[in-house]
């Protein structure tokens, strides 16, 4: 099952129950109004969106329209919590060669992880406003799932049958905010403005043997500017979104709707490219001396994109970083 949030003038969009292809979509009426009210009420919601799903794609709904990708809001424009981890090692062990880090303490066996702003996410083809080149404007792939209610404490083998949906994403970061913030000991804030994701969520039966070890075992292809940058395989996290949810559950419940990230997809090696600005510089560095990839301007524009078997999975983010407008008084 796929679906997705149609804008409609609200801050909480439309539900939509979309093709496998991505092609038609039918209104959620009488059944739930947002996404975020159907992961509220999961148990009651997944059979009746499930059955409208199989009518759908069965050619059997009659008032199905085409789905326009560039209508669709993120899939929660707003979420109870948005918790990004940091699952794929390799990411971090480059941070550490190229910029001479000190090695993570138990970086191998407790999770990183940031809570991030959830109040406005992005569209996947909306274009991302920002205040500054200067910033070090980065993009980051990954991929993530949206859980229902999750008590505190619960073991990684309970979190599996919480994870409702998987979605994906660019977790934008501001490169050049990021070091004074992480030195004062309150983690990201300003370096982590609004994430993007892409237009539709999956159920995770809709990826087949791609979903397993509560990992997405599917290549992530991004291009910017039109140039390849990378594909590497979220196949490779250490630590799988069981894994995420017990953790960010550890001290606190999780409400329905809650979203846990990846963190960056990573692979070693390096012949499959990266997931961010930042980890190609770092490679640049431990290669050359010194990086030789710029961070992005104004204008310049990053699309990532998952397909399963060829067929397209959650859509593409396929969007532009442009100047925010002047703040109004």
């Amino acid at each position: 099952m796929k679906l997705a949030t149609l804008k409609d003038g609200s801050r909480d969009g439309r539900l939509v129950v979309v093709s496998r292809d991505l092609s038609r979509a039918v209104h959620a009426d009488g059944i739930a109004t947002t996404l975020l009210d159907a992961v509220e009420r999961w148990s009651q919601t997944q059979p009746q969106l499930a059955a409208l799903s199989e009518r759908l794609n069965a050619g059997a709904v009659p008032d199905s329209f085409a789905f326009d990708a560039s209508q669709a809001a993120a899939p929660l424009p707003r979420a109870p919590q948005w918790c990004d981890g940091s699952a794929f090692l390799n990411h971090g062990q480059l941070m550490q060669q190229a910029f001479h880090l000190e090695p993570m303490p138990d970086a191998d066996t407790v999770p990183l992880m940031y809570q991030g702003g959830s109040d406005d996410m992005l569209g996947g083809c909306d274009d991302v406003p920002l205040p500054s080149e200067a910033h070090g404007i980065d993009f980051e792939g990954e991929f993530g799932v949206i859980v229902g209610d999750v008590p505190m404490g619960c073991s990684a083998r309970g979190a599996r049958s919480r994870i409702l949906l998987l979605v994906q994403l660019n977790d934008v970061s501001l490169r050049a905010m990021a070091p004074f913030e992480m030195k004062r000991g309150f983690g990201f804030f300003h370096a982590k403005p609004s994430t993007s994701f892409a237009s539709v969520a999956v159920t995770p039966d809709e990826i087949g043997e791609a979903w397993r070890d509560c990992r997405v075992h599917l290549d992530l292809a991004i291009d910017l500017n039109g140039q390849w940058f990378g594909n590497p395989n979220g196949g490779e996290m250490h630590f799988g979104f069981d894994e995420l949810v017990a953790h960010a559950a550890l001290t606190r419940r999780l409400s329905a709707g809650t979203i846990i990230g990846s963190g960056t997809v990573s692979n070693a090696g390096g012949a499959k490219g990266s997931a961010c600005i930042t980890e190609r510089r770092a490679i640049e560095t431990i290669q050359h001396g010194a990086p030789r990839t710029p961070f992005m301007r104004f204008g310049d524009r990053v699309r990532m994109e998952a397909r399963c078997d060829g067929a397209p999975v959650f859509g593409a983010i396929d969007q532009r970083v442009v100047p925010a407008p002047p703040p109004q008084e």
